[in-house]
């Protein structure tokens, strides 16, 4: 099957505007019968070296979404096929011997991400030297290594259409982009530093500021790519508070995000930070899972505001706890400390979670598989790696946040010919009201079109019709563009809108970068 083709939020939500199409129904978990088998576990181990899984991927193409990447702390990337089958009799370890793709040395430290690139021929890993590697996943050989954080590299993401270019995090406090098109002629095409960089991303804001009036830097722990091409999302160690980046203007972040935006920081501390952060397919929605053992979910457009739901019920003791939401927006999976996984709808966030029980050890890393819908994967301290599916009787018929979506109607071919003939504009609102205000995107509507008064026939008027064409209407300048009825779904490049025109400039109160 061919790759899935990935295209920004905006167009999304323009293409569904104009073609009005339906979205395809996705099961969904009831809650009442809700089943969650373990398909099998496979033990993390090389040759009676068993290091603890530090990370986990899914192939992202439907043809080879059922190859997970598994990396640990000893520095091994391994690739295991979870389409076996798992004998109940066998050991873990025998598991492992027969899933298993390959496996190679891929660092000398630890790795703690891994993500997979380019329609699966490419592999990513992060790792505690500081380094970021590109595999060849066929051939097992390193194309190139991102070198410049100084500190372990915590987090890392591709651009969501250019796998090129990609951010990453690191425990120095500064995040990076890199643009694998570009190397230094110096090191024989390897090598490749980063194109941009900011420190001190996320500083502490109770700590002391040393004699230069410069703040210590704190630990990127998580980092985003998001779907409109343009934005990057970060989280610190020190605090619940995300900020949103635009790549064009890196000075500043563009907008802050906290669970507690109306309560000042004197009446609240804020300081738990947060593990990990993730987003749907979509981009809709961004979810961070923080030390206060509670997972809060942020509506993209509108992060200023707060999150949108709060979920608890698991123990997220450590940093290396993660939580992640399902590609289509109606589930999250977490880690725990307690040693089980959870999962919420996440339409009823006050409802007790499902637990996920069979892991010895703090549950971390774990991810969804995008192209086999109930696939899931955790690791844990136990040194090993669990696969989850639900049955398909287990799914009812309610559809999922994410697949609901609004038909906007546009105007009947008699509608516009009026428009443009005899009709007054006041039969525009008519059509405008029945539109719902709380669209995700929003944007002025156009000015009202004057036509001159006519004194054709009324019946010649069918025939004088299409020589009717207002002139300001059809002119090519962006003054002229912007008044044009097509300017709401389809705007000129010029005065086309990203994120951050949809965020405050002002940060909220309490949340200025220092």
């Amino acid at each position: 099957m061919d790759a899935f083709k990935h295209q920004s939020f905006f167009q999304d939500i323009k293409s569904r505007e104009v073609h009005g199409y339906r979205v395809k129904r996705r099961p969904y978990i009831s809650h009442e019968l809700s089943n969650f088998n373990q398909i099998g576990a496979v033990a993390v181990d090389h040759n009676g070296f068993t290091p603890p899984p530090m990370a986990l991927s899914f192939c992202k193409t439907s043809k080879n979404s059922h190859i997970v990447a598994v990396t640990d702390e000893g520095g091994y990337l391994s690739l295991f096929n979870t389409r076996v089958q798992f004998p109940s009799s066998s050991t873990h370890l025998q598991n492992a011997e027969k899933a298993k793709v390959s496996e190679w040395v891929a660092h000398d430290n630890a790795i703690f991400d891994v993500c997979w690139i380019k329609e699966d021929t490419n592999i990513l890993t992060a790792s505690g030297d500081q380094s970021i590697k590109v595999w060849d996943a066929q051939g097992n050989q390193c194309v190139r290594a991102l070198m410049g954080h100084t500190g372990s590299v915590k987090s890392i993401c591709p651009h969501p259409t250019n796998h090129d270019i990609i951010v990453s995090g690191s425990r120095d406090g500064s995040f990076a982009l890199w643009d694998l098109r570009c190397s230094d002629s110096s090191s024989e095409n390897f090598c490749i530093p980063s194109i941009a960089t900011v420190h001190e991303a996320h500083i502490s804001p109770c700590q002391r500021r040393t004699r230069r009036g410069k703040a210590s830097s704190v630990s990127i722990t998580s980092i985003l790519y998001l779907k409109d091409e343009l934005s990057i999302a970060s989280a610190g160690a020190v605090d619940s508070v995300i900020k949103f980046w635009d790549t064009r203007n890196l000075k500043c972040p563009v907008v802050q995000a906290c669970p507690h935006p109306d309560v000042s920081t004197q009446k609240v501390q804020r300081y738990h930070g947060v593990s990990s952060l993730s987003q749907d397919l979509n981009g809709a929605f961004i979810s961070a899972s923080c030390m206060d053992s509670r997972i809060y979910l942020y509506n993209v457009l509108q992060a200023e505001k707060g999150p949108v739901k709060t979920f608890k019920g698991c123990k997220i003791e450590s940093f290396f706890v993660k939580a992640a939401i399902s590609p289509d927006a109606a589930h999250i999976l977490s880690g725990s400390s307690d040693g089980n996984g959870y999962v919420w709808q996440v339409n009823k966030p006050l409802e007790d979670p499902i637990m996920l029980k069979g892991h010895d050890g703090e549950v971390t890393a774990l991810d969804w598989c995008t192209s086999e819908t109930g696939k899931v994967a955790t690791s844990s301290d136990d040194f090993t790696v669990r696969f989850w599916n639900i049955h398909n009787s287990c799914y009812s018929n309610t559809r999922s946040p994410s697949s609901i979506r609004r038909r906007v109607t546009a105007l009947s071919c008699m509608q516009r010919r009026k428009l443009f003939s005899d009709e007054k504009p006041a039969s525009i609102k008519n059509v405008s009201a029945g539109i719902d205000s709380n669209l995700t995107c929003h944007q002025d509507l156009p000015d009202p079109i004057t036509v001159p008064e006519m004194s054709t026939p009324i019946s010649k008027k069918r025939k004088a019709l299409p020589s009717v064409e207002p002139q300001e209407n059809f002119e090519k300048t962006p003054e002229a563009a912007k008044r044009s009825p097509s300017s709401v779904l389809n705007p000129p490049s010029s005065l086309r809108k990203t994120i951050r025109d949809y965020f405050l400039v002002t940060p909220p109160s309490g949340l200025h970068s220092k």
